[in-house]
């Protein structure tokens, strides 16, 4: 699964992890992840995390 990276803050969502804040388990793809989501560090919603190759 590919890592999201924001492009305001530069956090990494990596999918392995999960977000542990937010509740959202180990193994979940940026794509599952619920729509109201916002990046644990800045606030910003998934529009503006870019996919990292």
């Amino acid at each position: 699964m590919a890592k999201w990276e924001c492009t305001v803050c530069g956090y990494i969502y990596d999918p392995a992890e999960g977000d542990p804040t937010q509740n959202i388990e180990p193994g979940t793809a940026f794509e599952d992840l619920p729509d109201d989501w916002v990046c644990p560090d800045c606030g910003v919603g998934k529009d503006l995390f870019e996919k990292l190759d």
